[in-house]
């Protein structure tokens, strides 16, 4: 190979490569990308932290209800409920699978902090709330009335106005009737909202003439089988 060739290899070899940046980055992003997924994946789950409504865990199962309660006895503390996974709570006994599911749907929903009624109450005594009418006038001529949440034993008037909760989901109607999920009336216009089984829970459908896929079948059969029968009644064999 002559001199001058051999030159201009040599100088191709040398020259800086106008890619070289990119492909540091790129394997650089390579390098690191599967320990980002892994160490994510293998992060412990998020615990909440329980609230007036729900203190523990009887409580949390017997809300969103589907018979639920009946297990809390194998969750020993408020941590093994939020944080065992869908293979050890089948190892528990919580069958069928659709109770697995919608016991973790509801984990979620609650470190989000989905709740269902009563779930903003701040003032909750062995599962019971009360709630009041506060009554405010911003006018000469005209009375707001808002339903309020207090301690037990206590009216509106004795509480701040930071102190005061104002629920979701309840209102007063007309003067002084307090109206909303279970909550029942009491004395001096009050009412009274009490831990109850499936008070969260959402209720399963049901299948219709053997649901969607068979539906036409079964209804098919079954207005054979009622022709059948008239033919029957009007002798006709």
């Amino acid at each position: 190979m002559k001199p001058s060739r051999i030159q201009s290899v040599l100088g191709l070899l040398s020259r800086p490569c106008a890619n070289t940046p990119i492909s540091t980055f790129a394997l650089r992003a390579f390098s690191t990308g599967p320990k980002l997924q892994s160490s994510k994946a293998d992060a412990p789950p998020q615990i909440p932290k329980p609230i007036p409504f729900v203190p523990d865990v009887e409580t949390f199962l017997t809300l969103i209800g589907r018979g639920l309660k009946s297990h809390a006895s194998k969750f020993p503390s408020w941590e093994a409920l939020f944080s065992l996974t869908s293979d050890q709570l089948r190892e528990l006994g919580l069958e069928p699978p659709r109770t697995r599911r919608y016991l973790l749907r509801w984990r979620d929903k609650f470190r989000r902090g989905e709740y269902g009624p009563g779930g903003d109450f701040r003032y909750v005594q062995d599962g019971v709330a009360e709630l009041h009418v506060k009554e405010a006038s911003p006018t000469p001529m005209f009375k707001l009335r808002k339903c309020v949440n207090v301690p037990k034993g206590k009216t509106p008037d004795k509480l701040s106005e930071q102190a005061l909760v104002f629920p979701k989901g309840y209102r007063v109607s007309g003067t002084h009737t307090i109206v909303g999920p279970y909550a029942l009336p009491i004395t001096n216009g009050a009412a009274r909202v009490t831990v109850t089984e499936g008070m969260w829970e959402h209720k399963r459908g049901h299948k219709v003439d053997g649901g969607e896929r068979r539906r036409a079948e079964v209804r098919f059969k079954r207005g054979v089988a009622e022709r059948k029968a008239r033919r029957e009644a009007q002798g006709h064999y």
